[in-house]
């Protein structure tokens, strides 16, 4: 995701916490380079994401958003703290606008975080519903 937030979401990568590649501090002909390897380091998905959250940003979030079940420990771990905290799942149930997928899904499946969200007072965003624009299109200028 580090590529592209910044040019679609005007994020830039040092904010975007994700999957990572190992990396190898070298020196070649007299500069030193930091350079990626074609290993994975870390998979952010289940319980690795509050571990990779707390790595890079050091503190528990107060908001935390997901669409999937491997964004359950994240919401847990978010929602789980005293004072105000916001957990919410962006159900995807549009196929017509965006790809859906629920329960029996192949990828994105959101089975069990979506029955723990009423239990945690997850907020639950129904794409289909929910949501009037899902991808604008551009303005007419």
């Amino acid at each position: 995701m580090r590529p592209w937030t910044q040019k679609t979401y005007g994020i830039p990568p040092e904010r975007i916490i994700g999957s990572t590649i190992k990396s190898k501090f070298i020196e070649v002909n007299g500069q030193y380079r930091i350079v990626g390897l074609p290993e994975l380091e870390w998979i952010n998905d289940g319980p690795n994401k509050p571990l990779s959250i707390q790595h890079q940003i050091g503190r528990r979030p107060v908001i935390a958003f997901g669409n999937s079940d491997g964004d359950q420990d994240m919401l847990l771990w978010t929602t789980g703290a005293p004072g105000p905290r916001l957990g919410g799942i962006i159900h995807h149930t549009d196929g017509v606008r965006e790809v859906a997928y629920d329960r029996q899904s192949v990828i994105g499946k959101l089975n069990t975080a979506l029955d723990l969200a009423q239990k945690h007072n997850w907020l639950v965003v129904d794409m289909k519903k929910d949501w009037r624009t899902i991808f604008p299109t551009a303005q007419a200028k």
